[in-house]
Parts: C-alpha cells; structure tokens; sequence
C-alpha cells in the first residue's frame, strides 16, 4: 500500500515538474520574453513609429466569429505608442489602457503580428498631432469593452478606438464604416456568438468598424509581418 502511495505521488510530482517546465520553455513567460526580444530588435532599427497600427489573431473566444464575420485573418488591432525608450499599444480589451508592446505580442496566437503606417506618415503624424492624438485617446481610457460594437463613446471596441483616435485627430478616415447587416452572419459560431449577445434583436443597421477594413485602408502600408 505504501509502495502504491509513493508511487503515486512521484507521479504526480512528475507531472508538476512536467508542466512546469513546459509553461517556463513554451508558455507565457517564454512568449513574452521572444517577444520582448522582438520589440527590441525591432525599436533599435527604427522599424516602429508612434502612430504605427499593429495587428495580431486574437485568442479570444469571440475572434473565430470576428474572422469568419469579416473574412479576416486578424481579430484585434492597437495603436502604437513610445514612451521613453518603450513601446505600448494603446487598445480596446477590458478595460481600454496602454499595454507593454512585448506582452500585447506574446497574447496573440503564435505571437503573430502585423505593422502598419500611414503612407505619408512622416507629413501628417507630426508631434503635435501625434500629442492630440494621445489626447483624443485619453478621454476613452479606462472604459469597458463594447461587447455590443455600438457606435458610441459609452464603451469601445479596438477598431472603434483606432478610427475614432485618427479620424478626430487627423481628419483621416481609416477603413471604410459599415453596417452590421454588412458582414457574413452565416455561420454557425457567428450566429451563436450574435444570438448569445443580442438574442433575437439584433441591431443590423449598427455602423461598425472592422479590424479587416482598418488593413485595407488604402492610406496605410505595410511596414513589419513576421
């Protein structure tokens, strides 16, 4: 019986052991050291602006439908931003606020990511407009996730914060606005995922900003996908 006992216990202890060292080699401290190494490689080479948009593939469980929806790779997007010698994306998770670049990398699935820029950045992200936009930015800080993608300021989603950010202090128009009506509600993860959020009033005529239309503005260009 003792024999059974401690044997049941080294097995245990093993698979302790086990997990652990696959968390420290492959999980999340691990990611995030890569992807700290990454954000270095990348902000000693000037490869990354303030202003710069990056997107990734959200592991989230409302991305699969935010893709099939949209017929996009990417789920979720940030504004870039330097902070002495750092860099932080500003998004829209829960709630809205400033994450280190390296940790907003590693959350995304594979750590996969994608930078994008204003074609004639250097002209219009000037210092003061870069200010106005951290401006704009601050009075959505802190609000809760809009679960709803509501055209409003009450909360807000992650395309919703970057269109709002750029259009009040550039002007600009990044992707084209849409209707909810506008986008594949044919499938079945996205039929769950809109019924679980509006049951059987679902608001078609929403306009809406997808991170799928941000990536294809015509008035950005691709700087970094690795």
């Amino acid at each position: 019986m003792r024999r059974r006992v401690s044997t049941i216990l080294i097995l245990i202890l093993l698979i302790i052991a086990g997990t652990y060292a696959r968390n420290e080699i492959f999980g999340p401290p691990y990611q995030i050291k890569k992807a700290g190494k990454k954000s270095k490689a990348m902000a000693g080479s000037t490869e990354i602006k303030s202003g710069d948009i990056i997107f990734q593939t959200s592991v989230s469980g409302q991305s699969k439908a935010i893709q099939l929806a949209t017929h996009s790779k990417y789920s979720h997007c940030g504004i870039v931003y330097k902070n002495g010698e750092n860099y932080f994306v500003y998004e829209a998770i829960e709630p809205v606020c400033l994450t280190p670049l390296n940790k907003w990398i590693a959350r995304g699935s594979g750590g996969h990511f994608v930078i994008k820029r204003l074609k004639n950045s250097d002209e219009v992200l000037t210092t003061p407009v870069l200010n106005k936009m951290k401006t704009v930015g601050d009075r959505f800080k802190g609000k809760h996730y809009d679960l709803y993608f509501e055209w409003t300021d009450d909360r807000i989603y992650c395309s919703e914060l970057i269109w709002k950010v750029y259009k009040e202090a550039t002007g600009l128009e990044l992707g084209k606005l849409e209707k909810l009506k506008n986008f594949d509600l044919s499938s079945f993860a996205v039929k769950e995922k809109m019924k679980a959020r509006y049951g059987n009033k679902i608001p078609m005529n929403e306009t809406v900003i997808s991170p799928e239309s941000i990536y294809n503005s015509e008035l950005l260009t691709t700087i970094k996908s690795n």
